[in-house]
């Protein structure tokens, strides 16, 4: 309500514990008849993500594949192969640069994440300089299990945790995601590697398979129902209140459809 923008960022796993795309046993096979287990996460969560972003442009990113021209192992490049403008128009946008990107890379590994969360952290950083409550960072991480950089992605959470960014992870296919529930700090507070304490719990952790057949509202209840709460949580422990409500068509007092929640939410608990 006082102008907060959202500003989602995906990252996808192309390592080789996917399987190779050709097989039809991979969580990344190319069939254009039907979705593979990364179309279908990635239209269910971005469809419930795409409405918190109001310019519903995401920049969009893969790690772990060697990737043309010299096909160099990469952890944070652009699917669109354009690193001056790594976005991709709505949801869509994203799948077709999706769907180009797969057959020009080669899968490899491995399976580090905390390059991804740097990048994002860095923006968040600047974001940080402003001193209002104007830009909040999300990175959609969609990843088939095991974390290599187990040590470097602990690391760059808790750096994370004290800037205006959240981790949505969702776990794709049947893999072991132990180092991904510990991540999500539910059951504790999350150390990095010299025992610095997270300053907040910013990571959500999603079993995509768990909501395969459940209904879209479940699947969303699950991936967004920390973030208003950390997007509170960071402004007010910065002492920062919202802008003053920004006029629009929607009744006095009211924010328009869903997002409202998110919105209205930041601004009781800033103000509390």
């Amino acid at each position: 309500m006082g102008g907060c923008q959202i500003h989602f960022t995906v990252a996808i796993d192309f390592t080789a514990s996917n399987g190779d795309p050709r097989n039809s046993q991979s969580l990344h096979f190319i069939n254009h008849s039907q979705p593979n287990e990364y179309l279908k996460a990635l239209t269910a969560v971005g469809e419930i993500c795409q409405d918190y972003d109001s310019d519903k442009r995401f920049p969009a990113y893969g790690f772990g594949a060697r990737v043309p021209p010299d096909y160099e192992v990469s952890h944070d490049f652009p699917l669109n192969f354009n690193a001056a403008n790594p976005e991709c128009d709505g949801i869509k946008g994203l799948i077709s640069a999706y769907q180009k990107c797969l057959p020009k890379i080669k899968l490899y590994g491995p399976t580090n994440v905390s390059p991804i969360i740097s990048r994002v952290s860095r923006l968040a950083e600047e974001e940080m300089q402003t001193r209002i409550a104007s830009k909040y960072y999300i990175l959609l991480i969609l990843t088939d299990g095991v974390v290599t950089d187990i040590g470097e992605t602990r690391d760059a959470i808790v750096e994370a945790s004290r800037l205006p960014m959240s981790v949505i992870v969702v776990g794709v296919g049947n893999a072991d995601f132990t180092d991904m529930r510990t991540l999500d700090g539910d059951d504790g507070n999350l150390l990095s590697t010299r025992g610095q304490a997270a300053a907040r719990d910013i990571v959500q952790f999603v079993p995509f398979r768990d909501f395969k057949k459940a209904p879209a509202s479940a699947l969303a209840k699950c991936v967004l129902a920390e973030v208003p709460k950390q997007v509170v949580e960071f402004y007010a422990s910065q002492g920062v209140g919202p802008e003053p409500h920004k006029q629009s068509d929607a009744p006095e007092g009211r924010g328009g459809g869903d997002g409202e929640e998110s919105g209205g939410g930041a601004g009781d608990g800033s103000s509390a």
